[in-house]
């Protein structure tokens, strides 16, 4: 299992670094064009993004369970689990504590706790769309795609003490909390659940 942490680890890094920094320079260029007022938006995109992407999360989560293991109701669990467990890591814990470790004095925003419904129906119809389609790379894509947003949001949204020279910094965070938390709700939590090879 380590070996296959690392091995996805390091299959996902270039593209990873690639999504995370044209996604930081974008975000760049809009604070620049707005003159930061867009900041102000960041939560509210933070709102569209964190459940798209566990929507796409829990997509994957379930059918790479459901691909080698046909057991509906436990493949719903294993997608809601991952969703939401690990996509809160990717999207808010990680960028909370990098951001605050880096004196952003980032807030602490838990939508599965404040929005619960959306959360839990996002990842639920996420899960059975993965049973039912059983295709695992486009999804994964968005997954990883959607997270370096809904990262970058949440560290826009919830740190007031941000700037345009933080975007370095941003790059930085945002990639880790990202390639981890993916790699591991996508690929490898699932698969703790199938005894077979």
């Amino acid at each position: 299992m380590a070996n296959k942490i690392l091995h996805e680890l390091k299959e996902h890094i270039p593209f990873t670094a690639l999504a995370t920094a044209l996604a930081t320079i974008l975000v760049a260029i809009i604070l620049i064009l707005t003159n930061n007022d867009f900041i102000s938006f960041s939560e509210n995109l933070f709102e569209i993004f964190h459940p798209l992407h566990v929507l796409f999360s829990a997509f994957v989560t379930a059918a790479i369970f459901y691909k080698y293991k046909k057991r509906f109701i436990f493949a719903i669990i294993i997608g809601i689990l991952g969703a939401i467990i690990i996509g809160s890591i990717s999207d808010i814990i990680l960028p909370y504590l990098e951001g605050n470790l880096l004196l952003l004095d980032t807030h602490f925003h838990l939508p599965i706790i404040e929005e619960p419904l959306i959360i839990l129906l996002a990842s639920l119809l996420g899960s059975l769309f993965g049973i039912i389609l059983i295709k695992t790379k486009m999804p994964h894509f968005f997954h990883v795609f959607l997270s370096v947003f809904a990262s970058l949001f949440y560290i826009l949204a919830y740190s007031p003490a941000f700037s345009i020279f933080y975007l370095i910094v941003i790059f930085i965070i945002v990639f880790i909390a990202v390639l981890v938390p993916c790699c591991m709700s996508d690929i490898i939590f699932p698969l703790l659940f199938v005894k077979k090879k």
